[in-house]
């Protein structure tokens, strides 16, 4: 059975940094790409970064956010730094069988959520 379980989220004040976890099970984790996704009150689902062979970011958080993975603990992160209140939403971990993540129809598995908000 395939697992993602997130951790990390809770609220923080604009500027501020976090660090979110999600912890892999079931699956061969260095064969599939890991990304976040978030998706903020009354808005829809949104890319946040991925990470396989190479990494890839949103616009609106490049520069700012550090996705990493360590594959022998099965486990990726995404290190937010200078939080906005508009990045305020559930952060979503998930796992795709491909080269490069990007869009919600190529995950195969996610995670349950965490929810991470910004205050101003």
């Amino acid at each position: 059975q395939v697992q993602l379980i997130e951790s990390g989220g809770g609220l923080v004040q604009a500027g501020d940094s976090l660090t979110l976890s999600c912890a892999v099970s079931g699956l061969t984790f260095s064969f599939y790409a890991m990304g976040w996704f978030r998706q903020a009150p009354g808005k829809g689902q949104e890319f946040v970064a991925s990470s396989k062979v190479s990494t890839s970011y949103a616009d609106s958080v490049k520069g700012r956010f550090t996705i990493s993975r360590d594959n022998a603990k099965n486990t990726v992160y995404l290190r937010m730094n200078s939080l906005k209140p508009e990045d305020t939403a559930v952060y979503y971990c998930a796992a795709a069988s491909q080269l490069l993540l990007t869009r919600a129809t190529q995950v195969n598995y996610w995670g349950k959520g965490t929810l991470v908000t910004v205050s101003s």
